[in-house]
């Protein structure tokens, strides 16, 4: 049984990762985009081809940003090429189906994939999609067409309740986004105690890389360090040596590092001394 064509709709890092993963998969594919981008081989982009790339496929992807998802909808909705038949999916991991909305009076099934995983080179979309997990939601038909697509490209599909998918991304955000911000206030501050900025760079990366591998026994158990071991003086010092945001920036994480270790065991005495530390305040490094 042949594949269902798949029409994505947006000609960016993502969109062009699912066209070419969902291609090695076995699936027909049609890029879309308003204007000219440059494509991963051996893609072929259709510009100006919209209705005709909608009405071949059976199911639609809209990977465009979160902003121009409804007006998307009611263009399409619009040009009259979206049946009942279509199965038609967003890519956000912020919005739900509702953002389909202008769609609904053409009776097609409305849903949303999200691929929990970064894409910064669509060219390696294969490798970085298969073992990932993706987010579905939307109808129960949707459901089933998000799910066959993630199978298809080697991903574990979750469903995810509408209404939660915000703290959902939010937790996307935290994983991606913000361990990247932490790992660059780390490198600041190698260099701010003399190492070359060459070498900081690379510095803490295979400690991120060991922390990450750790990570499959669960956050609790792969938790290390001094809040981990209970050594409040090792915390004092650290905080007596931060300033500014990057102090409090320190007690927000070791705070949550805290809540771990006493869920990993840590003696409640020592939990105690962590949380006093966290809680004192310190004198300016440099004193005017």
């Amino acid at each position: 049984m042949s594949q269902p064509r798949v029409a994505i709709l947006g000609a960016g890092r993502m969109g062009q990762a699912l066209a070419l993963a969902l291609a090695h998969s076995g699936h027909r594919v049609s890029l879309v985009a308003r204007r000219r981008h440059e494509v991963v081989p051996p893609l072929a982009l259709f510009e100006g081809a919209r209705r005709s790339a909608v009405e071949a496929a059976g199911i639609v992807i809209l990977a465009v940003p979160d902003g121009a998802i409804e007006g998307l909808a009611g263009e399409l909705s619009r040009e009259g090429g979206v049946t009942p038949l279509h199965s038609v999916l967003h890519v956000s991991g912020l919005l739900d189906h509702t953002a389909l909305h202008p769609l609904a009076p053409t009776g097609a099934a409305l849903g949303s994939l999200h691929p929990l995983q970064t894409v910064s080179d669509p060219a390696l979309a294969v490798e970085r999609l298969a073992g990932a997990y993706a987010g579905v939601e939307g109808d129960d038909r949707a459901l089933h067409t998000a799910e066959t697509l993630a199978h298809a490209l080697g991903m574990t599909p979750v469903r995810i309740p509408a209404g939660a998918k915000p703290a959902y991304h939010a937790g996307a955000a935290f994983a991606a986004n913000y361990t990247t911000a932490l790992v660059a206030v780390a490198e600041r501050l190698a260099v701010s105690a003399g190492i070359a900025p060459e070498i900081a760079r690379r510095l803490y990366l295979p400690l991120v890389r060991g922390a990450a591998a750790n990570l499959e026994s669960g956050p609790a158990a792969a938790l290390t360090g001094p809040v981990r071991r209970g050594d409040a003086e090792t915390v004092r010092a650290h905080l007596a040596a931060l300033e500014g945001d990057d102090r409090a920036l320190y007690r927000l994480v070791a705070t949550e590092a805290l809540r771990l270790a006493r869920e990993a065991g840590l003696d409640p005495a020592a939990a105690s001394r962590i949380a006093e530390v966290l809680a004192e305040t310190f004198r300016p490094v440099h004193p005017y």
